[in-house]
């Protein structure tokens, strides 16, 4: 069994808590938290202990830490743990600067740190079922993508999964609009007054050296909306995925239609609950990406961590998230500079 101390008491942080409850078989954990009160909170609505003391928290002699933390404080927090000589799970994104990208990867060059980034999203069921048609060739050689999907850091994680382009550098322009919207949905519940709010939304186009390209276009509001989807869709040169359907020629050049089906994969069917059977055999043209799907995405990465603590290969490359993470901050320098085109710079971890 694996334990993990989870080292926050925020909305993210809790999905460790609700895992650990979910699978109390596969895992077991603490939170560590700043006040009584958050403890007491965290404790509450996951069912999880949490203390508030450091010595409680190494008592408990987790296997890794879980970085569930502000997005600022995640690298320094990871910092933190590493130099304490745990391998550690950071939640999204494993920086918020360059100086703190720089310092994480310094962390696993100089000191063999173990740090994995909790990019979940590409092994959510339905979307790990489109990234393996790309990658087996389905649709040939990917050329063009429009992702409308995830924010940020987790689209450049899907983006490149998407179209092939790990490791490659690229240019982007972008802009950023605001919009009234009705709210209709929120963390707390849905909304029935039709008042409005804003929609900030940022579109990015991106061109990669290949000459590949692709389109980011995303608001936050797509999150918690009865009003708004969310899409995907990449071309290639014999086919096209799209949001739920694959079209493509087979081996005698006779076009094909598939409805993607999600899939649980042998190594995680332990992970399987009867939310995601429900989710699997319920056909649902939109694509989905609910809390069920997250929580076992989550779960796949942390039952990895096993593997990699022994050894084995990353859940997810460092230097994969550090990109990720570099393509949010440029995102936002492109939309800040509308018309102004911004190039990916040559990072430390860019061996290739």
């Amino acid at each position: 069994m694996l334990s993990y101390l989870i080292v926050g008491s925020g909305y993210r942080s809790e999905y460790y808590g609700r895992i650990a409850a979910k699978y109390p078989g596969l895992f077991r954990a603490l939170f560590l938290c700043r006040s009584a009160e958050k403890a007491e909170l965290v404790t509450a609505h996951t069912g999880i202990p949490a203390t508030t003391g450091l010595n409680e928290a190494l008592a408990f002699s987790p296997d890794f830490i879980v970085a569930a933390v502000d997005r600022a404080s995640i690298a320094d927090v990871t910092e933190e743990w590493v130099l304490r000589g745990f391998p550690v799970v950071a939640e999204t994104p494993v920086g918020s600067s360059v100086e703190k990208l720089e310092r994480i990867w310094d962390l696993k060059t100089s000191k063999n740190a173990k740090i994995v980034c909790c990019e979940q999203y590409y092994r959510h069921p339905v979307l790990s079922a489109g990234l393996s048609a790309v990658a087996d060739g389905l649709i040939g050689r990917p050329v063009s993508g429009y992702l409308s999907l995830v924010h940020d850091y987790h689209a450049a994680s899907i983006l490149r999964k998407m179209l092939l382009t790990d490791g490659e550098g690229y240019t982007l322009r972008g802009e950023r609009t605001v919009s009234p919207v009705a709210e209709t949905d929120s963390r707390y519940g849905a909304f029935y007054d039709g008042h409005t709010g804003e929609e900030v939304r940022d579109t990015v186009r991106i061109t990669y050296d290949s000459g590949k390209t692709a389109i980011y276009d995303f608001a936050p509001t797509q999150y918690r909306t009865y009003i708004r989807s969310r899409h995907l869709t990449v071309r290639g040169e014999r086919g096209e995925w799209s949001d739920r359907m694959l079209y493509y020629l087979d081996g005698h050049n006779i076009p094909q239609k598939q409805l993607l089906a999600p899939s649980i994969p042998e190594k995680y069917r332990t992970l399987d609950t009867q939310a995601l059977r429900d989710i699997r055999r319920t056909w649902q043209p939109e694509l989905q990406t609910d809390t069920e799907q997250d929580e076992y995405a989550i779960a796949t990465m942390l039952l990895d961590m096993e593997n990699y603590i022994a050894g084995g290969p990353s859940p997810y490359p460092l230097e994969e998230a550090l990109d990720d993470a570099l393509f949010w901050l440029l995102v936002q320098d492109a939309v800040s500079s509308p018309g102004h085109e911004f190039r990916s710079p040559r990072m430390p971890w860019h061996t290739r």
